[in-house]
């Protein structure tokens, strides 16, 4: 018997599914018209209480509003999914703000004046595990911390190693790794796996919020 081909359909691109948490419905409605030309974009609005029983939601979008503490829903959502992305939109939110969100576990800020196609890269972005924070709040952070150089100190009950300090306090400065690696001496994958574990023992999970955590929980003092 002749074997014939099957033409196998091609696979669907898995969809980013998306919740507008208590949103005004002008402003959910501004967004399904933004992701419009995104097939893939699964986008539905949600109360802050049904968000833990919603599983199959990958990425939240959090407005700023007024009269709202960002932090305090941050808070809940993270008590009910830990696991949850979560990407603070808004107007006009200052660069200390969006610096403590993301040290609190936000995946990063889109300023709703951005541009859709901004907009669409950030979300898949943060879709992807990193981090999407405006380029002025990443240059305000390393230019803080390069004015003031200071050393790296354990603090409360988390101590790190000699190398690890060294490890934190060039990921601080604005260093790459493969900068840290080459002014330690150590190779690539090596500080790779110090800045790995510097985050399970102050428990953020990118090294953006590792960074922010060194400043903002007095793990970088003046000399």
């Amino acid at each position: 018997m002749k074997a014939t081909a099957v033409k196998t359909a091609p696979s669907k691109k898995p969809s980013i599914r998306m919740a507008v948490v208590e949103s005004d419905p002008l402003r959910f409605v501004g967004f399904r018209a933004l992701f419009d030309s995104e097939p893939d974009f699964e986008l539905v609005s949600a109360l802050l209480p049904d968000i833990s029983g919603m599983q199959d939601i990958d990425l939240v979008l959090l407005g700023n509003r007024s009269g709202q503490n960002l932090f305090d829903v941050m808070a809940s959502l993270k008590a009910a999914r830990p696991d949850l992305r979560i990407l603070v939109t808004g107007a006009g939110i200052d660069e200390e703000t969006i610096l403590k969100a993301i040290a609190a576990g936000a995946k990063g800020y889109v300023d709703e004046a951005a541009s859709p196609a901004e907009f669409v890269q950030a979300i898949r972005i943060v879709h992807q595990g990193s981090v999407w924070a405006p380029r002025r709040v990443l240059s305000m952070f390393i230019e803080r911390v390069s004015s003031a150089p200071g050393r790296i100190f354990p603090a409360g009950r988390v101590t790190f190693t000699d190398r690890e300090k060294e490890v934190l306090e060039m990921l601080v400065a604005g260093r790459s790794n493969k900068e840290i690696g080459a002014a330690l001496g150590i190779e690539e994958r090596t500080v790779k796996a110090h800045v790995a574990k510097l985050m399970r023992k102050v428990g953020v999970q990118n090294r953006i919020a590792l960074s922010v955590h060194a400043i903002t929980h007095s793990l970088v003092a003046a000399k």
